[in-house]
C-alpha cells in the first residue's frame, strides 16, 4: 500500500509517498480503505518532533479520516466489510489501509460523505464538548471564541449560536474576520488591534461570559476580556505556552479556569456513537454547516502541510488517497 511517510523531523520536504506493507489481518483487526484523510496541526506537530512518537522510522502520520471496511477478523462481530466507517484518533491514518480498533470507528449514515466525516470528526467532536461539558453554553451568554475562522472555531460559533449565546471573534486577518462574520459572530476584533478594550466597549465595558482560549499566549488578555464571576476554558495553545496563573487573581475576580481535553470524554464505544450521532444530525438538518474541504492527494501530502502552516486556509485540508 502506498503512505506518506518521513524518517527524519522537519519541515514539509522531510514528507514523501512510498510502499509500505498492509497492516496485518488478525483475527481481532478491523481495516479500512482510506477515503479521505483528516490534516491536523497535530500533524504538524508530529512531524518537527514536539510530540511524542512510538516506534520507529519511517513515521506515518495522520489520526483522522473516514473509508471503507475491507477487512474483519474473526473475532469482531458487531462490523462489516462494505461498512461506511469514520474515526478521530487512530494512528497511521496517512495511508490507503489502516488499521482500527473496532470500539474506536464510527457509523456514517448516508447523509455523511467520507469528505464531511474527516472534516468535522475531530473538530466537530471537540467543538461539542467544549459547549456541551466544559461549559455548557446558556440562552443570552456572550462568548468570546479565539481562532474563530478556523475549523473548530467556525464550529464553535455555530454551536454557541444553537443554543442561544452571541459570538464575538477574533482572527488575525480581515479575510478572516469575514469567514468568522459568515460563521455567525456578532463582532469580530483582530488580534493586531486592541481588542481587550473593544470587547470591553462592546459589552458596556462587562466583558464576556466565557471564553474558549486555544491561543495560549492569550490567555491573560482572555481573563481581563471575562466579566467578574466568567470563565475562561484553555483548550488549546497554538501561538505558545501561557503565563503561569495565580490563583489569587482567580480568587479575587470570582473568575474560573477550565481546562478540556477531546480525550477525557471520548472513554467509551457508546459516548463516542452518541456524541458523534448527535454531531452528524446538526449537520444533516442544517443546524451546523460545514464549508468544503480543500483537498490533496496523497502524493501533494507536502503541499497539505505547507498550506496549513501558512495558516492562510480557513476551511478543513484533506488528503485523498
Amino acid at each position: 500500500m502506498k503512505a506518506l511517510v518521513f524518517d527524519n523531523f522537519g519541515g514539509p520536504e522531510v514528507l514523501s509517498v512510498r510502499e509500505m506493507e498492509e497492516p496485518e489481518r488478525t483475527s481481532s483487526a478491523v481495516i479500512v480503505r482510506m477515503k479521505a484523510i483528516g490534516l491536523n496541526f497535530a500533524d504538524v506537530y508530529r512531524r518537527k518532533g514536539n510530540y511524542h512518537l512510538v516506534g520507529e522510522p519511517p513515521f506515518i502520520l495522520g489520526y483522522e479520516g473516514a473509508g471503507v471496511i475491507e477487512y474483519v477478523g474473526e473475532d469482531v462481530h458487531h462490523l462489516q466489510v462494505g461498512d461506511r466507517v469514520g474515526f478521530a484518533d487512530v494512528p497511521h491514518a496517512n495511508a490507503e489501509l489502516v488499521s482500527v480498533t473496532a470500539d474506536k470507528l464510527l457509523p456514517l449514515p448516508d447523509g455523511i460523505s467520507f469528505e464531511t466525516a474527516a472534516s468535522v470528526l475531530l473538530q466537530g467532536l471537540t467543538a461539542q464538548y467544549l459547549t456541551d461539558d466544559s461549559h455548557p453554553v446558556k440562552q443570552g451568554e456572550t462568548v468570546l471564541v479565539h481562532a474563530a475562522a478556523g475549523g473548530v472555531g467556525q464550529l464553535l460559533t455555530q454551536m454557541i449560536r444553537m443554543k442561544g449565546g452571541q459570538v464575538i471573534g477574533l482572527t488575525s486577518s480581515d479575510e478572516k474576520a469575514a469567514v468568522a462574520k459568515q460563521a455567525g459572530a456578532a463582532h469580530v476584533f483582530l488580534y493586531e488591534s486592541d481588542w481587550v478594550n473593544s470587547i470591553k466597549d462592546v459589552t458596556d465595558n462587562i466583558g464576556v461570559d466565557v471564553v474558549y482560549e486555544s491561543v495560549g499566549q492569550t490567555l491573560m488578555n482572555s481573563f481581563e476580556a471575562t466579566k467578574t464571576g466568567g470563565t475562561v476554558v484553555f483548550f488549546g495553545m497554538a501561538g505558545g505556552d501561557p503565563e503561569k496563573i495565580d490563583p489569587r487573581m482567580l480568587m479575587d475576580t470570582s473568575k474560573a479556569l477550565i481546562g478540556g481535553d477531546l480525550w477525557n470524554v471520548l472513554t467509551t464505544h457508546e459516548e463516542r456513537k452518541r456524541r458523534t450521532a448527535q454531531l452528524f444530525e446538526w449537520i444533516m438538518s442544517g443546524k451546523i454547516l460545514v464549508d468544503p474541504p480543500t483537498l490533496f492527494s496523497l502524493e501533494k501530502g507536502a503541499d497539505a502541510h505547507r498550506l496549513l502552516e501558512s495558516r492562510k486556509s480557513t476551511g478543513k485540508i484533506l488528503l485523498i488517497p
